[in-house]
């Protein structure tokens, strides 16, 4: 079984850490050189497209208004960190949540268990003011975020409280916040059919079943023997597909780097022509599915994503939060737009420069899109110290 500390972001150290310094070292300079010359393979691919995909630079910023601290919590609140953000379907105004205070993840300190307010709001898209506010007692961490087409909230719950009670799971809300269902065993992590392990994201498919992207903890694992061990600990990386009354179907996906695995499934999204993508964050890139898990295909040109969004007229919008010079050197984060058909990038909107991260900011974890062409981000724990609040909203240009 795996270790509940999983539960609370940490990653053991048999994962990751626990290699000679022989073998880190060369796998270090492979990743280092596979680096450069992805890089630079991207760069000369992208000379004839008036851009440098992994700056950004040369692309045209359609949204350069910028309103940060977006939305107006409650009188006492204050933001906590956020990762995910949607737009209702029924009535194109703005669902997110924020965690109970946490500037972090949670965990041991603030989190929705210790401080359980509503963490889940709905705000007008036009004014930022509030129309519902649900969900507390409930969830330890939210993290992914999903509105059907019905308008019910489903939100992941990614982490487990320290009395194994709460946490692992995803959870189906009414428009009004009642409770409708929840997936997975309360406060137990897991790699079988009735438990998750971390679940990142949630989305109800074109027919109806509910797909959760499984699994935190790929990201930081550098080579081969790390993401064997992380796979004998039970750590999951995986899709796990549900019929829409919650009956498990199936899964696809393991860590590892082979299209149909995955290094942290962060972010779901489905496409016009009913296929699922997901944001395979440490793997950068996108990889596309039908909806039974075979792969389709694969995005290489939006960074290290985190979330996605794509709009009605077959545009992707990426975000990329945490390329840094520990992570995905060079690449400079922000929110990457191009079209669905195509692995390339017309637009990118900037995130925030940082003196820590000056070549490459920082921008949020979450992106939604509304009519309107208006892009937000949900501010995750690397960006909101700089953002000040928990969304900022990049208003579409006239």
């Amino acid at each position: 079984m795996p270790d509940k500390r999983f539960g609370v972001w940490q990653t053991p150290k048999s994962a990751y850490e626990k290699n000679n310094n022989k073998g880190e070292t060369m796998s270090k300079k492979r990743i280092a050189l596979a680096t450069l010359v992805t890089s630079l393979f991207f760069v000369t691919q992208v000379s004839g497209q008036g851009g440098n995909i992994i700056t950004g630079d040369g692309f045209p910023n359609p949204n350069q208004v910028v309103t940060n601290e977006w939305g107006d919590l409650p009188s006492g609140r204050q933001w906590g960190s956020t990762a995910g953000i949607d737009i209702d379907p029924t009535d194109g105004h703005v669902v997110a949540y924020e965690r109970c205070g946490a500037g972090g993840l949670g965990g041991p300190g603030i989190n929705c268990d210790r401080n359980p307010v509503d963490p889940i709001f709905k705000f007008n898209r036009h004014t930022g003011e509030v129309i519902a506010n649900f969900g507390g007692g409930i969830m330890v961490t939210p993290h992914g975020i999903h509105v059907d087409d019905e308008g019910n909230v489903w939100v992941a719950d990614f982490a487990g409280n320290e009395a194994g009670t709460k946490g692992h799971q995803v959870h189906k809300f009414s428009p009004d916040g009642e409770l409708l269902m929840s997936l997975g065993t309360a406060g137990q992590p897991g790699d079988g059919p009735n438990h998750l392990n971390q679940p990142n994201d949630v989305i109800v498919g074109p027919n109806g079943n509910i797909y959760v992207a499984d699994g935190h903890s790929g990201q930081n694992m550098l080579n081969a023997q790390a993401l064997e061990e992380g796979r004998q600990a039970g750590l999951t990386a995986r899709i796990v597909k549900y019929a829409p009354d919650g009956t498990y179907i199936r899964e696809w996906g393991q860590l590892g780097t082979e299209h149909g695995d995955f290094r942290t499934p962060h972010a779901l999204e489905f496409d016009s022509l009913g296929r699922l993508w997901v944001a395979d964050r440490g793997n950068h890139r996108l990889e596309i599915f039908d909806q039974d898990g075979n792969y389709l295909e694969s995005r290489y040109s939006y960074g290290r994503i985190s979330g996605i969004f794509i709009t009605n007229d077959d545009m992707v919008s990426a975000i990329d939060s945490e390329s840094g010079p520990l992570r995905h050197e060079a690449w400079r984060c922000g929110v990457r737009i191009g079209p669905l058909h195509e692995d390339r990038i017309t637009g990118f909107i900037p995130g925030y420069q940082t003196e820590s991260r000056y070549e490459q900011g920082t921008a949020g974890e979450g992106v939604a899109v509304d009519a309107d062409g208006n892009v937000y981000a949900a501010e995750g724990p690397i960006s909101r110290p700089t953002a000040g609040g928990g969304l900022t909203k990049y208003v579409r240009g006239m």
